[in-house]
C-alpha cells in the first residue's frame, strides 16, 4: 500500500516538521554535514495509536553516524531503544510527486542498519509536534559497509543478535515497516511538501524490522545481520 500525505493536514505535524527542518537547515548552515533521512512510528500499531496514515519523517546528520562495531554511550539517556533497519542509499534525486515505481528506480543500494534513539517523551496524538521537532528521538545510526545493488528485499533474512544469541529472525523484513519503495516515495513527497528534496547520495533508514528494543542498563552489544548482505553491530557503555 502506498502512503498518503493526509497527515500533513494535521496542524501538529505541520508545526513539528517546520521546526524540525528549520533546525536541520541551521545545522547545515553552521557547517554540519547531512547524511539523509529516517522514518519513525511506521509500524501499523503505532500509526493506529497515533492516528497516522503514514510514518513520520526525520533527518540524519553525519555527526550521528557511528562505525559498525563502534561504541555508543547511553549516559544521560532516558529510554534508550535500538532498532534493526534496512538502509537505502539513493542513486539520484527524487522530486515530489514520486510513485513507488520511480522511487525504486532511484535507489542505488540497500544495507543493514541500526538506529539508536531515546524515546522521551513517549509519543501521543497530542505531542507529535514535539516528537517531530526533536527529530523523532534520533541519536545515532550505524550502517554496514556491505551493500546490495537495487532496492529489492527478495531473499533477505533479518537476524537480531542480542547478548550473543539470536533474539529475532524475519524472512519478511518489510512486514512492520511497509514496502521500501513506498517509504522512499513517501520521504520524497513529504520533503517536497516542506521545500526540501531527497537527493542523490542520501541514506534513508526505513523503520524498525522488529518492535523497538528497549535497552537495559547492563546491555553491552547488539548486532543486526541482513543475510546474505552482511552485519552491523554496536557496543554500549554507560559512561
Amino acid at each position: 500500500m502506498s502512503f498518503t500525505l493526509r497527515d500533513l493536514d494535521n496542524p501538529l505535524i505541520k508545526k513539528g516538521m517546520t521546526a524540525q527542518l528549520a533546525a536541520r537547515r541551521a545545522r547545515v548552515a553552521a557547517g554540519e554535514k547531512p547524511l539523509g533521512w529516517k522514518v519513525g512510528m511506521g509500524a501499523p500499531a503505532s500509526m493506529q495509536k497515533l492516528g497516522l496514515a503514514a510514518p513520520l519523517v526525520g533527518y540524519l546528520m553525519q555527526r550521528a553516524l557511528l562505525l559498525s562495531g563502534g561504541t555508543a554511550s547511553l549516559k544521560g539517556w532516558t529510554r534508550p531503544v535500538a532498532e534493526p533497519e534496512i538502509g537505502v542509499r539513493m542513486a539520484r534525486d527524487l522530486p515530489g510527486g514520486a510513485t513507488p515505481e520511480a522511487a525504486l528506480a532511484a535507489v542505488k543500494e540497500i544495507l543493514p542498519a541500526i538506529e539508536l534513539a531515546d524515546l522521551d517523551p513517549v509519543p501521543t496524538v497530542d505531542n507529535l509536534d514535539a516528537v517531530l521537532a526533536g527529530d523523532i528521538y534520533q541519536r545515532h545510526v550505524l550502517l554496514c559497509g556491505n551493500t546490495r545493488a537495487g532496492g529489492s528485499v527478495a531473499g533477505l533474512t533479518s537476524r537480531l543478535i542480542r547478548r550473543g544469541a539470536e533474539a529475532n529472525r524475519s524472512t519478511d523484513p518489510e512486514a512492520l515497516t511497509g514496502k521500501l519503495a513506498d517509504i522512499v516515495a513517501h520521504v520524497a513527497n513529504t520533503l517536497a511538501a516542506f521545500g526540501e528534496k531527497l537527493a542523490a547520495g542520501d541514506v534513508i533508514i526505513t523503520g524498525s524490522i522488529t518492535p523497538p528494543l528497549m535497552l537495559e542498563p547492563n546491555e553491552t552489544e547488539l548486532a543486526h545481520a541482513l543475510d546474505p548482505i552482511g552485519e552491523v553491530s554496536v557496543h554500549f557503555t554507560g559512561e
